[in-house]
């Protein structure tokens, strides 16, 4: 049987532990985004002169460095703050005081997906931790949108199969890759599909369906951020022509050739016109000239000696 005051002891390590409990939030952020970090008292009116507020890596162990940010006393104390965080992290002033030790981290980047802890100290009970928080901050970058080529003919294949390919980068993290057939919204096995991952963390994906080709083909391929909740799609249809539209086809390119013969005819007409014109004032023109040269001859037959 155990003494009572052992279970007094257990008792008042429960208490002490509700007392400072670790609240414990996840969020997202793109890549070159500013992150707020969440760090919430929720106390008024405190003197900030008798707290201290460390922000650092959770699992600093692991890190060369894992100051992230301090307040002393009511005043920032960077002198320990590691490089790469320099000039990175800003505290909400105007917040402090009512309990809001929240960190604004700028210009996010791979290296800052960590767990990332900020500790609250009362300096005039021998540094006792008041309150405690954990951000977990994950990283996501947004894919390109998706290029969709094909279809492509299988020149090797007696069975008239097409190949598509889609591809999108600079992502993260991996993305979900889906293949859709829009005719009844069934989901169609890939070929293959490539992941490649670059030098800052994001990913390249290469996907490859091939099918039997079809005189109705309506193929979507579809790009998932699942972490950012995001679906990016490029689509490629080829629908069969009805008769409709074929008759249609037809009568248009029937009323072009009517209306180019009877441009055609109108365009001859105006030339013929336009030449009998002209023979008409030729010959007028020398009607003319004779009238006026026969009285002169008749005249000059007259007068002529004998």
């Amino acid at each position: 049987m155990k003494p009572r005051g052992y279970g007094f002891l257990l008792l008042l390590l429960h208490i002490l532990k509700a007392a400072i409990a670790l609240e414990q939030t996840n969020i997202i952020s793109k890549l070159g985004d500013n992150a707020t970090l969440s760090c919430i008292f929720n106390r008024n009116n405190l003197q900030l002169k008798n707290l201290r507020v460390y922000w650092q890596i959770a699992d600093s162990y692991q890190k060369t460095c894992s100051v992230v940010h301090a307040l002393m006393s009511g005043q920032e104390d960077n002198s320990k703050q590691c490089i790469l965080f320099k000039d990175r992290t800003q505290l909400f002033w105007d917040r402090l005081e009512h309990g809001d030790f929240s960190l604004l981290l700028l210009n996010v980047s791979q290296r800052d997906r960590n767990t990332y802890k900020c500790i609250v100290q009362n300096t005039t009970e021998y540094s006792k931790v008041i309150y405690q928080a954990e951000v977990v901050l994950s990283l996501a970058v947004s894919y390109s949108q998706p290029i969709l080529s094909g279809p492509i003919k299988n020149n090797d294949s007696t069975e008239g199969e097409v190949t598509f390919n889609c591809r999108s980068g600079n992502g993260y993290p991996k993305p979900n890759v889906y293949w859709i057939n829009k005719v009844n919204n069934s989901q169609l096995n890939a070929s293959k599909t490539e992941i490649i991952s670059h030098k800052n963390g994001t990913f390249n994906v290469f996907s490859t369906l091939t099918m039997k080709a079809t005189s109705n083909m309506q193929i979507e391929c579809s790009i998932e951020n699942e972490m950012l909740q995001e679906n990016l799609s490029a689509n490629y249809t080829q629908l069969k022509k009805s008769s409709t539209e074929s008759d249609e086809n037809l009568e248009k390119k029937g009323r072009g050739a009517q209306a180019a013969g009877i441009i055609g005819i109108v365009f001859v007409i105006g030339l013929l016109t336009g030449l009998i014109c002209w023979l008409w004032r030729r010959r007028s023109s020398n009607l003319v000239s004779y009238k006026d040269v026969k009285p002169r001859e008749d005249q000059g037959g007259l007068n002529s000696p004998v």
